[in-house]
């Protein structure tokens, strides 16, 4: 099992050895997940899981997203926050004026800047909780806020009025849940307590004018919900 922190030894009372957890950066914890194919090796040598692959999954994320980019009368801006392998959003580009993707992870961004080309398309390395954000019409977050800790979701959160759309995709418990425990972020989500982000709820306390499902999709682990949130 991964472990996204680094382990250093503390004395405690009783002089026994024992483990204090420190956090790792997320950059170095994402950048492990890729380097020790944590979420699945598949066919390529950055994969982002079954969330980006599974044709269950994502056709009909694909058709959902498509569907919203096409109701305006031309095209509009996206900026894919965390878009991982781009195996989802290069099916999305040719539906928008503009796409800019961004990962935290400076070696994935190289190779989908030699592997996806197109005269719309931008790629930038970024830390979305700690960078100033590009501007666009619409940001999505395909299952990104479930694997960072409350502290860096608050502060993705606290951008995202400066957008008018925000597609938000998280992967939730089934049932009644208790939203937004926190986590150490990394390769896990709130799953594994029975939680998951709902940034409408404490401690973010999100605050938008219209808000709407796109997409629901059970699978074994939960719900993998898809939401539209609209601030201007």
């Amino acid at each position: 099992m991964a472990c996204f922190f680094n382990p250093t030894t503390v004395k405690n009372k009783n002089s026994k050895q024992t483990r204090n957890k420190i956090p790792w950066p997320t950059k170095d914890a994402m950048q492990q997940v890729y380097e020790k194919n944590l979420w699945g090796s598949g066919e390529s040598d950055f994969y982002s899981g079954e969330g980006s692959h599974k044709l269950e999954i994502v056709v009909p994320y694909i058709r959902a997203i498509k569907a919203f980019l096409r109701s305006f009368d031309k095209p509009i801006s996206m900026c894919d926050l965390g878009c991982g392998d781009f195996n989802v959003g290069k099916e999305l580009v040719k539906y928008t004026e503009n796409y800019i993707a961004v990962d935290i992870v400076p070696e994935l961004i190289e190779r989908n800047k030699e592997k996806f080309k197109a005269s719309n398309l931008e790629f930038q390395t970024l830390d979305i909780a700690n960078n100033k954000l590009p501007t666009s019409e619409c940001a999505m977050l395909r299952q990104v806020l479930q694997h960072l800790s409350n502290d860096e979701v608050k502060r993705v959160a606290e951008k995202l009025d400066n957008y008018t759309y925000v597609i938000i995709t998280e992967h939730l418990p089934k049932g009644n849940f208790q939203p937004n425990i926190n986590i150490i972020s990394g390769q896990g989500t709130r799953l594994k307590k029975h939680s998951g982000i709902s940034l409408l709820a404490p401690p973010f306390n999100l605050r938008v004018k219209e808000e709407k499902v796109l997409l629901s999709l059970e699978d074994e682990h939960g719900i993998i919900v898809t939401t539209l949130y609209r601030f201007k």
